[in-house]
């Protein structure tokens, strides 16, 4: 009988035909990728706006010599990875050293098409090889500090760092109720339309104009108020009434 999985003659291996033509196909099989489990090394992209990169990787499955004696893989490089995108939409989550994730290897030599972008021919006559690495995307990872979460109770967005968003028109949010519980700095107009009222549990500092509806702090409204204590004079009035 063969050595299982690794195409290499055993003390029977010559004994029959069957067994003969197995240790061929044993062999001829242990030089075909499919998948393996790799560790990034490197990302040529940051996480910025800029076309994908590729990766260099670190397989973590160790290759075998023929008495059992573990050999570590060399890195891949110049490795494409998947980025989830269509057209110009993008979400862009770049992969960094240290992740862990999935590599797939083309069953042709994907050289040419990876240098052009475009239809191509194989770039050598090599099938299943380690060189046409894919990285797919991460699994055996630890637990996130900056994420979107989706659950039976919502939507969460957690992020330990600034979030920026940005329109070139209208950011619409349609809300029951929306709470802001911090300070709110507004550089603009703010328009209240509809008979909504508003509330902060923070500070509001505008620095535009404020229009529309009522304005209040406490019981005390903006517009309409009066101040106690007012006479002819020089001095200060009140508080406002």
């Amino acid at each position: 009988m063969n050595v299982p999985g690794y195409g290499l003659a055993s003390a029977v291996a010559d004994t029959t035909d069957y067994n003969t033509v197995q240790l061929q196909i044993n062999a001829a099989l242990a030089r075909v990728q499919t998948l393996s489990i790799v560790e990034i090394q490197s990302c040529s992209n940051d996480g910025g706006v800029a076309p994908v990169g590729t990766v260099t990787v670190k397989v973590l499955v160790n290759l075998l010599t023929g008495n059992g004696q573990a050999v570590q893989h060399g890195d891949i490089y110049q490795v494409p990875y998947l980025r989830v995108q269509g057209g110009t939409n993008a979400i862009i989550i770049d992969p960094v050293a240290g992740d862990i994730g999935l590599c797939g290897f083309c069953s042709r030599d994907i050289t040419n098409v990876k240098n052009s972008k475009a239809q191509a021919n194989p770039g050598s006559a090599r099938t299943f090889d380690w060189a046409d690495a894919v990285y797919i995307g991460g699994m055996l990872n630890g637990a996130p500090a900056q994420y979107v979460q989706f659950n039976a109770t919502g939507i969460t967005v957690m992020s330990p760092f600034a979030v920026a968003i940005t329109a070139t028109t209208t950011v619409t949010i349609t809300a029951p109720e929306i709470i802001l519980d911090g300070d709110v700095s507004i550089a603009g107009t703010v328009t209240q339309t509809g008979g909504g009222a508003g509330s902060f549990s923070g500070s509001l500092a505008v620095t535009g104009d404020l229009t529309g509806g009522t304005v209040k702090q406490g019981a005390v409204e903006l517009g309409t108020h009066v101040h106690s204590g007012v006479a002819t004079g020089g001095g200060d009035t009140g508080p406002p009434v």
